[in-house]
């Protein structure tokens, strides 16, 4: 493959996996509606110094991510061509994906790493390899569905690799770290302080293992590299924190990043041992050449490299950095893993380039043969699905035919790699580079249209209720939902929800909360005559006895949730009755620290 198509190759190959179709689903619940409508409303109100939501701030994330979307909320006639509202929430998480595969394959282009013999030639087989890096990080499974959400894990992952390729290509041949530097800054407004951290300890263990601590220092100038760094980061935390005080100081250092770091907050409590079965489904179907370049790079535990040379183990300290600083951390989720998957898609490639034994190749095959033959059975399986929110997903999901297509995906990977496995040697380089545009295709054919299939059944009903929400809603009517909580609900009507849950003093939670509380765009609705409030309830929410006698006019009904009218006379009233029968007293305020 000529030098010159890797670049273009591994665009399009990005802009397949993760623009194409990028804003034909609404938003999934429940954390992307909160960045979607945090950002909306900065575009709408012209506030872009501390992201709001659904009238109160939001202060677990930096602004970056939240400024990226306002951008594009803010073009004009946006609501015509980005119906949803979704194709401006998911691109930077799209475009940092993107972004990031080719800084991938240009660090491998400008510093090949060490090949053995063979008769392809070299400027090929460095081709091969840098192409399949960037496709190895965009094939992982928590890649491909992060990238194509609207967060800020994506935006994290993108700057803090390109931040560290930099860094080490900086480190190999010399230059100027400045960009590195500054992108630095720009992670650490996208998700806060942990991206200077696991750059710092992806650094130091690398320059312990190369014996080079000094040498490291030398070249990257990080005393004065990371008074740049926060020179970018620091006057945003510095207006918000003298602008909001103390909530935003207790709530964004002290809950969402010490707090998560030390203690576990959302019931996200997870074994020591979390992150090892991550690594794993992480990098399927490619998993058994992961594992082969971290053993390769042990072995070479004692041996010096030359810095040019050291690609394969610095990703094995970003590695192992990413691991344990989220094994320490006492909250864990599977998206903490992403900023290692880039890590993990070189030292895949890398592994693949060092002529790996066919045991290697048949373990990888082996998994591609299970993942092809568990699909063209579905036949069996599905059917066992029993999802009471949605009764006809399994019927459906058959007849859609998009199981037996993604099996035929996964049976073209096992055959392509059985037939590059045993080829001769020339093309023996290219077996890797196969599968991985069969899996590719398996995202762009079968998994795209699941995720527009499972937004038919999950979300589009919630759209036509808040379009129903829309049109019956009276001037100054608030609305609320309880049961099953959607924030969605809120991105979808533009308007100020309610939200409470299925415990017994929620109608005396709500009474009070209509009574009493302000935020921006709400103000208190008294139970006088003729006013009323506007309630979206899940159906199993209505049966429960707190919420059964419920005087109310039904209004419309989608999938699970019903619309009703309630007259505010008439939830005071049923407030009340509940409270003279022992209903615990209202509590909407004490402190919550995910309240939206």
């Amino acid at each position: 493959m000529p030098r010159r198509f890797v670049l273009p190759l591994v665009l399009i190959c990005g802009l397949a996996l993760f623009v194409w179709g990028l804003g034909s689903t609404g938003l999934v619940d429940e954390t992307p509606p909160l960045f979607a409508a945090s950002a909306r409303a900065m575009a709408r109100t012209g506030d872009w110094l501390i992201p709001r939501v659904n009238g109160l701030p939001r202060y677990d994330k930096p602004p970056l991510v939240y400024w990226l979307m306002g951008l594009i909320y803010a073009l004009p006639a946006h609501a015509q061509w980005d119906p949803l509202g979704t194709w401006a929430a998911r691109l930077p998480s799209a475009l940092a994906s993107v972004g990031l595969m080719l800084v991938m394959a240009a660090a491998l282009l400008r510093w090949p790493q060490p090949l053995p013999s063979g008769r392809l030639p070299a400027s090929s087989q460095q081709s091969i390899t840098a192409v399949s890096a960037a496709l190895a990080f965009a094939l992982s499974p928590l890649v491909l569905l992060w990238s194509r959400i609207a967060v800020s894990d994506a935006l994290l992952t993108g700057l803090l690799g390109a931040v560290l390729l930099l860094l080490w290509r900086c480190y190999a041949g010399g230059g100027r770290p400045w960009w590195a530097w500054i992108l630095l800054g720009l992670a650490v407004l996208a998700k806060g302080p942990v991206a200077v951290v696991l750059a710092g300890m992806t650094l130091v263990g690398f320059g312990l293992w190369q014996r080079d601590l000094m040498g490291l220092v030398a070249r990257l100038r990080p005393w004065p590299g990371l008074g740049m760094t926060a020179l970018v980061a620091l006057p945003w935390y510095g207006l918000a924190a003298l602008v909001e005080g103390q909530p935003f100081i207790q709530s964004f250092f002290g809950y969402h990043n010490l707090q998560r770091f030390t203690g576990v907050v959302n019931n996200h409590l997870q074994p020591w041992w979390f992150f090892l079965p991550v690594l794993v489904v992480a990098s399927l179907p490619f998993t058994p050449l992961l594992l082969a370049g971290l053993v390769s790079a042990a072995r070479r535990c004692r041996a010096s490299q030359l810095p040019e040379h050291s690609l394969q183990r610095f990703a094995t300290c970003w590695l192992v950095a990413v691991l344990l600083f989220f094994t320490l951390a006492a909250t864990k989720l599977p998206s903490y893993w992403i900023p290692a998957t880039p890590a993990a898609g070189l030292l895949i490639a890398l592994a693949a380039q060092q002529r790996p034994g066919r045991w290697l190749m048949a373990s990888t095959l082996l998994l591609q043969g299970v993942l092809a033959a568990g699909l063209a059975a579905s036949g069996r399986w599905v059917p066992l699905i029993n999802e009471p929110e949605l009764p006809t997903l399994p019927a459906e999901l058959l007849a859609s035919g998009l199981l037996s297509r993604a099996s035929a995906c996964f049976a073209l990977a096992l055959l392509a790699g059985l037939i590059l496995c045993w080829a001769k040697a020339p093309w023996r380089w290219g077996w890797l580079l196969a599968q991985q545009l069969a899996v590719a295709a398996f995202a762009v054919s079968a998994l795209q249209p699941l995720v527009v299939f499972g937004d038919r059944l999950r979300q589009a009903p919630l759209r036509r209720l808040a379009a129903a929400v829309q049109h019956q809603r009276r001037s100054d009517e608030p609305l609320a939902m309880v049961g099953i909580l959607k924030p969605s609900l809120h991105f979808y009507t533009n308007k100020v929800v309610i939200y409470e849950g299925v415990q017994p003093n929620g109608p005396l939670n709500l009474n009070d909360r209509l009574l009493q509380e302000r935020r921006r765009e709400q103000t208190p609705s008294p139970p006088a005559p003729g006013r009323s409030v506007l309630l979206v309830i899940d159906q199993r929410t209505a049966q429960l006895p707190h919420w059964r006698g419920l005087s109310h006019q039904a209004l419309a009904s989608e999938g699970l949730f019903e619309l009703w009218r309630v007259p505010r006379q008439a939830l005071d009233q049923w407030a009340a009755q509940l409270k003279r029968a022992g209903t615990p007293p209202a509590d909407w305020q004490q402190p919550r620290p995910e309240r939206y």
